[in-house]
């Protein structure tokens, strides 16, 4: 292969010093070099050696602000042997590059197949379970300011400040609820599960994984896939194997309302930078306004005025 061949996005220096110090291969010795898929936060390019298919991770617009590659590194070493991810063969703490094998013919998540599901809960279960540490946190309140911090202009909503307001309000609960405090993924979007031809199920993209309480991942999953409150309800049953108690149940609720502004932000920033997720931005701005509300009501509810 020449560099007229490969994809303008790639650098093709870096692109073949990884190639020889993983596969000990040259850039002739690859072929089928394609863009694979032009993600939220990166680009990845397939392409095949010795009948094998691998992946190249190659960070995108503005993600070294949003990203510690270092603390994805860590991530990684903590979940090695762990059977959880795809099988890493370079990552580069510095630039965020990533070569793994390709999970051949393996598929996403189903996000409207309960069966599916119920196996990404046990999957989340068992990761939790787990309890891996490493020595950086997720903290969603921080990452909410960090990625407004970033904005060029004010938030494209008028009852911004107000959204966030409640949202801040909501930590005086779950501040009182008990949680486990370990290694959670984060990013527990339906497409990062993969099932595998052989009946494995595979959990990638560790980026923005670190020590948070574990049923965040639940709010993730529900509000990526874009759930009603019903659909939410029967996740949480499915994860807890239909033994939530009520306080944990609004808890989640809460991080519903808390990872839709942060994605919201998230996205406001993105689309400062040319990069613009449409209905996704909307919908998870959305979750913010309406769980905030939801969870409000349920506290004062039961609990009364917090």
């Amino acid at each position: 292969m020449n560099n007229d061949t490969m994809p303008c996005h790639l650098d093709v220096v870096k692109f073949q010093m990884i190639l020889q110090r993983t596969l000990h291969a040259r850039l002739d010795d690859i072929h089928d070099i394609c863009l694979l898929n032009a993600g939220m936060t990166n680009d990845s390019f397939l392409f095949t050696y010795h009948a094998q298919q691998y992946i190249m991770r190659v960070p995108g617009e503005g993600t070294h602000e949003l990203i510690n590659r270092q603390y994805e590194y860590d991530n990684y070493q903590a979940i090695k042997g762990k059977q959880l991810g795809e099988h890493v063969l370079y990552l580069d703490p510095q630039t965020g590059y990533k070569l793994a094998t390709y999970l051949t013919n393996a598929r996403n998540c189903n996000p409207h197949d309960w069966h599916d599901v119920t196996r990404c809960m046990a999957k989340l279960r068992y990761l939790h379970r787990l309890q891996l540490h490493v020595n950086h946190t997720f903290d969603l309140y921080q990452y909410i300011d960090k990625y407004e911090a970033l904005w060029r202009q004010a938030s494209q909503y008028d009852d911004y400040q107000q959204t966030k307001h409640h949202i801040y309000q909501l930590r005086t609960f779950i501040d009182k609820q008990p949680h486990a405090w370990v290694l959670t993924h984060i990013d527990a979007n339906y497409d990062n599960f993969l099932f595998t031809p052989t009946g494995q199920l595979r959990l990638i993209d560790w980026e923005y994984a670190g020590m948070q309480d574990p049923h965040v991942d639940i709010a993730m999953f529900a509000i990526y896939a874009n759930y009603n409150r019903q659909q939410i309800d029967r996740l949480i049953d499915s994860y807890f194997e239909q033994t939530c108690p009520l306080p944990t149940r609004i808890k989640i609720y809460c991080y519903v309302a808390i990872c839709g502004l942060l994605w919201s932000n998230w996205s406001e920033y993105k689309r400062e930078l040319g990069v613009d997720f449409g209905a996704y931005e909307l919908q998870q701005y959305h979750y913010a306004q309406h769980y905030y509300q939801i969870a409000e009501h349920l506290i004062e509810e039961y609990y009364g005025k917090e």
